[in-house]
């Protein structure tokens, strides 16, 4: 490649150093504790397993971990319902093992990243107890707590507040019977929603916050950050018409992808509570927080909105690319015009796979170079990344039978759904040894054996393996500031080939993608001195202004 040694020294560890902006263009790698590594044979892994594996992390070339929740919590949604923010669950740990993992991850030059569930609460939080307990104490409406309707001759639906839909089934209304009124769940009963109308609940996550931020975290990975805030008129969402129902997740059977979610969710009031949140975090040095936007149908201007500006979130992630629909040069470049389009000042992150939808090897059922080639496109928009766990192995989607289950997601739609156990099982590191080098004992999800063949130490041993081939685009990407950072410009589409340009100051980077089974040729006509960037093993052939692509290949080259 055409970059010269000084500016490789200075760009290999650019989002290592302590700088404000590191997270621009940051590579996040997601690691899903339950299922990392083992530290002390219960079969669910933990955070001294996760310690254990940090070289491992940093031989990657990622920038920073996001480490999905390990608060204390009941574990009926694995983390996900806390019934203690500002505590480990002892399954995962303690606090000081916390810190240590901070300390030696820091040492290695990689940030820490939390997921924060500020939405809602498992029901043993000590909050929801007391709020359940009368209409009177101090914690009332500290969470959405509605009177049924009243009328002569009513049905049970008729009487609840709204129309609104749990994501997990059934309706979002649960009826408790010490307060005689019913409280808002937009996931599992057992994880009421907070009242973020009451200033004193934002002031008690924002503490939330601040406790994590003097445990020296870098930032926040923030979970459905648009579901923060309800109508306080308690509205009935309007249906969508069939059309209209492009949900990531289960969209045939589940009647909540049946609403357009006007009035649950995407209030306008998110805003003031989002800068509140960020100035918080302007307290402390160079943080960052990226934010989960679940909405089908408007989470790409969801996005923007909560990104727009340097007094909002700094990132977002929306569901484009983790979607069932598979990827083509067309689609690329609209969810790329219609990002900016909403916003020319947001920064945004783009994922293939995380822990709750089909791993995108099989969701898009992709061979080992389809996989290669897209993941040289996703590591060369504009924007950061987030990686999750195996990924960088090429795992598939594993097949948990329903005895094996753990998702009360798919137990819910099961057979139609099958839930997100299957891209939640265990890592995979020995091939020959018992749970995969895992676990001693049986995990909390069976190994996959397709899996196990193909474990770290055999791909380790592999120079054409997928995990030699994520260090290598890592590296790859790292060696260039204009593909962490620059502007993306000249995007195009010729039939099934792709391509754009990243530029930032005088390097000007040319991306070319063939994402299809057959040859393809395209003129590059238009761009002054081209010069081929070679670390990548990618089959193409230049002759003149005439470029010939294989079969899924990408082609970069300097411009001048």
């Amino acid at each position: 490649m055409n970059l010269n040694q000084q500016r490789h020294q200075t760009s290999t560890h650019i989002n290592a150093n302590s700088n404000k902006d590191w997270w621009r263009g940051a590579v996040i790698y997601q690691i899903y504790p339950r299922s990392y590594q083992d530290s002390n044979g219960d079969g669910i892994g933990d955070i001294k397993g996760i310690i254990q594996r940090l070289p491992y992390v940093a031989s990657l070339g990622v920038d920073a971990i996001w480490l999905s929740p390990f608060f204390t919590s009941p574990m009926l949604d694995f983390g996900y319902d806390v019934s203690d923010y500002c505590d480990v669950d002892p399954m995962f740990g303690n606090l000081d093992d916390f810190d240590a993992l901070v300390s030696e991850a820091h040492r290695l030059g990689i940030k820490i990243m939390i997921d924060l569930v500020l939405s809602h609460t498992s029901d043993q939080h000590p909050w929801f107890v007391q709020s359940r307990k009368d209409n009177s104490n101090a914690k009332k409406d500290w969470y959405v707590w509605a009177n049924a309707k009243e009328g002569e001759n009513l049905t049970q639906a008729q009487k609840l507040p709204s129309n609104w839909l749990s994501i997990f089934g059934g309706n979002a209304w649960q009826w408790d019977e010490t307060r005689q009124q019913y409280y808002l769940h937009n996931f599992l009963t057992s994880q009421p929603d907070l009242n973020f109308h009451n200033t004193d609940v934002q002031d008690a996550l924002l503490d939330v916050a601040r406790f994590w931020l003097d445990r020296k975290v870098d930032g926040f990975r923030l979970d459905t950050i648009n579901f923060y805030f309800h109508d306080a008129q308690l509205r009935d969402n309007p249906f969508l018409p069939p059309q209209q129902r492009n949900a990531t997740i289960a969209p045939e059977v589940n009647p909540y992808n049946h609403q357009e979610h006007l009035y649950d969710k995407n209030r306008p009031e998110n805003i003031a509570f989002l800068k509140r949140l960020r100035a918080t975090m302007d307290e402390y040095p160079n943080i960052a927080a990226v934010g989960e936007v679940g909405d089908a149908q408007r989470g790409m201007e969801i996005m923007t909105q909560y990104t727009a500006g340097d007094d909002l979130m700094h990132m977002c992630y929306a569901f484009d690319f983790l979607s069932p629909e598979k990827l083509s040069a067309q689609r690329v470049s609209d969810v790329i015009k219609r990002f900016s389009e909403h916003s020319q000042d947001s920064w945004s992150c783009w994922a293939y796979s995380n822990h709750d939808v089909m791993r995108h090897a099989s969701r898009w059922e992709l061979g080992a170079k389809a996989q290669k080639l897209m993941t040289s496109l996703l590591l060369s928009l504009q924007g950061s990344v987030c990686l999750y766990q195996g990924e960088e192995l090429g795992l598939g989607e594993a097949d948990v039978d329903f005895e094996d289950l753990q998702d009360p997601y798919g137990k819910e739609f099961w057979p139609k759904f099958k839930g997100r156990d299957g891209c939640r099982t265990p890592m995979v590191w020995v091939d020959n040894e018992a749970n995969a080098g895992f676990s001693e004992v049986k995990p909390w999800l069976p190994v996959a054996v397709d899996q196990q063949a193909i474990a770290v130490n055999i791909q380790e041993a592999d120079e054409q393996s997928s995990l030699a081939n994520y260090r290598n685009l890592l590296a790859f990407r790292k060696n260039s500031p204009a593909l962490i950072k620059g502007d993306i410009e000249n995007l195009s589409v010729q039939g099934d080939v792709l391509r754009f340009e990243r530029v930032l100051e005088d390097e000007r980077v040319l991306c070319v993608f063939n994402l299809s089974n057959a040859v393809k040729s395209i003129s590059v006509a238009g761009a002054q001195q081209i010069s081929p960037m070679r670390d990548l093993d990618y089959q193409y052939q230049l002759k003149g202004d005439q470029l010939e692509l294989s079969a899924w290949q990408a082609f970069y080259a300097e411009l001048s």
